[in-house]
Formats: C-alpha cells, structure tokens, sequence
C-alpha cells in the first residue's frame, strides 16, 4: 500500500516527538501488518532556542524558525506538516502559510474528538503559554466549545510541571497528585472534561484515570496523522 508521507515538525520536547513517532509508527503497523512502517519526514528544532524565544516575547522570530522546517520538510517531499507541540500552534498561521501542504492543526483536531464525546465544557491543562493566549479558547469557540483556564496560581504549578519536569522526562507522583486536584476542582466548577493541552502531559497523566473524561491532544493528533498518512 503506498502511505501518503507525514512532515513532522518536532523536538518540542524532544519527550514528547519520540512518542508521536512511536505511536503513529505502531498504528501504522497495527492497520497494515507485517513489517509496515509509516513514512515521516521530522525537522527537530532546538527546544532551547524555542524557549528563549518563548520567554523573550519573540514569538514572530519562532514562527519563521518553524516555517522555514516547514518549507523543509516540503522540499524533503512530505504530503502534509504538524507541529507537536500544542504551545506552538500560537505561529499555526505561519507555518501554515509556509508551504501549500495541508497543515493538521491539533486544536481543530482535538475538537472533533469533544464534539463526537458530546463534551462542550472541558479544562485546559497546558502551558502558561497557551492557557493565558486566546488562540485555544478562540478556535474551540469556533466549534462551540468553551473551555475553562484554570486560576492563576494553578496556571503557574502546571506551567512548572511541564517545562522544570516532564520535558526533561522527570515524571512525580507529587506533580500527578497535584494535576488530579486541579482537575478535581474543575469538575466542582462545571467542567465536563479535561484537555491536555500539551503534548507532554501524557507522560504525567491516563485519560480513563482522572475525575473527568479526558482527551489527550497528543494521541488524537496521531490519530489524525494516521488517517492522513492511509488516505481515510
């Protein structure tokens, strides 16, 4: 069977890209048997030179790091980009702008997922980044979804938990106790379900195993791939 090839914009954390290449990998495998494999072509940025940029405000310099893998990975011959990294969708628009290729955008993506699950009210667990940006909230509005952010300081202990922990692959029970009673007091709040937002927060975190529903960004964007990649 001839697989459509995946362009991969990765590296952010490099913890969590290792895990989209193993999952869509082992879906590709799963559907087609044998010794299949998928086709993916990755651009792994510097984490580094990403924070920086992060912390400084730059983020139009990331946006142009990012499209210029993006146009990498074109030349390399890739049918389609994604970013994994849910913060970096805040430079979705030039990445996607970069190239002619279809750009799987993960919020887009993981609102299907809520809206086939019948959830319209769901917690966003994520960077700082991306929780204090109207870009999430914004684009899930779109799909008649209202997330909820979590307070401040909740905010800042999440924040923390992924860049000082799970991106440098230190998983604490402490941390995941912590999580669990943010997300606890969300559901008190009217939360429906629960987002991970990032794409690290997988390794902390089991969707079936939280006081509410939740729906890992990570893994329904490998879904997304995986469709891409067998032309479903």
């Amino acid at each position: 069977m001839s697989l459509r090839k995946i362009g991969l914009i990765g590296g952010m954390s490099f913890e969590s890209t290792a895990i989209y290449y193993r999952k869509i990998n082992e879906a590709i495998n799963h559907e087609l048997g044998e010794l299949a494999s998928a086709e993916i072509l990755l651009d792994s940025v510097n984490f580094q030179d990403i924070v920086s940029m992060q912390k400084s405000n730059r983020w139009e310099d990331a946006g142009k790091r990012l499209a210029q893998a993006a146009s990498n990975l074109k030349a390399g011959g890739a049918e389609c980009v994604m970013i994994c990294a849910v913060t970096m969708h805040l430079v979705a628009e030039a990445v996607s702008q970069a190239t002619d290729l279809p750009f799987i955008h993960i919020v887009d993506e993981t609102a299907k997922h809520l809206i086939r699950s019948d959830v319209r009210k769901p917690l966003l667990i994520a960077t700082r980044y991306t929780m204090e940006s109207d870009f999430y909230p914004k684009r899930m509005k779109w799909h008649n979804i209202d997330v909820i952010v979590p307070d401040s300081d909740d905010r800042n202990r999440i924040h923390n938990i992924i860049f000082d922990e799970l991106s440098a692959g230190k998983v604490l029970q402490d941390s995941r106790i912590t999580l669990v009673s943010i997300i606890e007091k969300a559901k008190v709040q009217g939360a429906d379900s629960v987002i991970f937002g990032c794409t690290e927060i997988c390794l902390i975190l089991e969707t079936d195993k939280l006081p509410l529903p939740g729906f890992d960004s990570l893994a329904i964007h490998v879904d997304s791939a995986v469709r891409f990649a067998l032309n479903k």
